[in-house]
């Protein structure tokens, strides 16, 4: 990595933006809004916003070497999972379970955004070519492990922000007549 203040300065600007969603979508986020699903099978806001910041937060802590925030935060979530879940492979059934309130969901992401922020005041161009992972081909580096987690979020806070966006227009468009039409 030839430039890795650039890269540093790149990744604090994707955190921020993958903050900013999480406060957007936390911000007035109802208990019911938060476990609503457009059919059975689908993901609730509460599962996307939890899975995804497990994810961040477990991957985050893995490059740094440090612990995770969720032990502070797993009792006050209550999850019927086992302890270290982060909800990859869970059924619909599962996602249906997480039902938590919308300070929880915002609380653990702001320890795991500073948890990051640490991180991320770390890299050095040795720190994003450390191999991180040689279950793959090519092995994976610190660096590729960032733009896997910073896609990944992108992808789960744009599926939440996508339901609550059916969510508030769940009963106009298709009650108005004419109003699908624009």
């Amino acid at each position: 990595m030839t430039d890795p203040g650039a890269a540093r300065a790149l990744l604090e600007d994707l955190f921020d933006r993958i903050r900013e969603l999480v406060v957007d979508l936390t911000d007035d986020l109802s208990d019911e809004a938060g476990s609503w699903r457009p059919d059975p099978e689908a993901n609730t806001i509460a599962w996307l916003l939890w899975h995804s910041t497990r994810i961040q937060d477990d991957h985050i802590a893995d490059l740094a070497g440090a612990e995770q925030c969720w032990p502070a935060w797993r009792d006050r979530f209550a999850l019927p999972f086992q302890a270290w879940a982060t909800g990859y492979g869970q059924s619909a059934e599962d996602v249906g379970k997480v039902r938590v309130p919308a300070d929880l969901l915002a609380g653990y992401h702001a320890d795991v955004d500073q948890l990051t922020r640490r991180y991320l005041g770390t890299l050095t161009g040795e720190e994003l070519d450390r191999v991180v992972d040689t279950r793959w081909d090519p092995p994976v580096t610190a660096a590729a492990r960032l733009v896997s987690v910073v896609g990944d979020l992108q992808q789960h806070l744009g599926q939440a922000a996508y339901v609550r966006g059916m969510l508030q227009r769940r009963d106009r468009a298709w009650h108005t007549p004419g109003a699908a039409d624009h």
